[in-house]
């Protein structure tokens, strides 16, 4: 027969019960911080209403309203050459290109040569990119800088003769030189105000 005590382990279920509700209760007040002592039923719908998201949910909608209220806001926007289409055919290209393209690198001496390919919308992405961006790129750095269209991608060739920036040059790999530079957020607002062709 079991004449042990209930009444000890009852106690001890009390006593952690009571210590659970505590750290709960100081943590809710430690996270919530000022606004904890908002306790009435207006209180939540007050700070929800007055709350503004500034998530936009999408990038490349994100890089679109950017543009627009930068056009909106500036009084010189000729709207009659504004082609937001334009835009959103390059960040679909954009896309295309980093999500879709297979790149291959072969370096030899001091070039690295990057064969890029793709089909269908991929391949015109390619097509439409990879010359203007190593234009840009010849510009930016202290390269020389070749591109050529083949029948399923492009050719991008880097010469350097400094052994540190063939060393960067690998690292960054095509997608890396392809982010490489500011130019794509001037190029982006050109091309919404209909002033410019490019990649």
């Amino acid at each position: 027969m079991n004449t042990e005590n209930p009444r000890p382990r009852n106690h001890l279920k009390l006593i952690l019960g009571a210590l659970l509700v505590a750290v709960l209760a100081i943590g809710y007040f430690v996270l919530a911080g000022p606004h904890a002592s908002d306790v009435s039923p207006n209180a939540h719908t007050a700070h929800s209403e007055g709350a503004t998201p500034r998530e936009p949910g999408q990038s490349a909608f994100a890089a679109i309203a950017e543009i627009v209220a930068m056009l909106d806001a500036d009084p010189d926007t000729d709207w009659s050459k504004v082609d937001i289409g334009a835009l959103r055919a390059h960040l679909v290209d954009m896309d295309r290109l980093t999500l879709g393209a297979s790149a291959r690198e072969v370096t030899a001496g001091n070039t690295v040569t990057f064969r890029i390919s793709g089909t269908g919308g991929v391949l015109r992405a390619i097509h439409a990119m990879v010359p203007a961006h190593g234009l840009e790129l010849d510009r930016l750095e202290d390269w020389q800088v070749s591109t050529e269209t083949t029948d399923d991608g492009a050719i991008l060739a880097i010469t350097a003769d400094d052994p540190s920036e063939i060393e960067r040059i690998r690292a960054l790999g095509f997608f890396g030189l392809m982010a490489l530079g500011s130019h794509h957020q001037p190029h982006h607002l050109a091309m919404a105000r209909g002033t410019m062709e490019g990649h």
